[in-house]
């Protein structure tokens, strides 16, 4: 018999099981994910890229200004 996955909720750090049933994986509540999202949204959490990398994704998705 395997014992149950268990993670951190990466918000408040509680123990969360990691089972199909937990529909706020890897959060441990709704609240918690809320949050996460609340911090995604305001820009809190990035991805880290170079400075030009937007510049260099977009460069020729439009046409140059005159």
């Amino acid at each position: 018999m395997s014992q149950t996955p268990t993670v951190n909720c990466p918000t408040c750090g509680a123990p969360v099981e990691w089972v199909a049933s937990n529909v706020n994986r890897p959060f441990c509540s709704d609240r918690c994910k809320l949050i996460d999202l609340g911090a995604w949204a305001s820009e809190e959490h990035k991805i880290p890229v170079s400075p030009d990398a937007e510049d260099d994704m977009f460069s020729e998705d439009f046409e140059p200004r005159h």
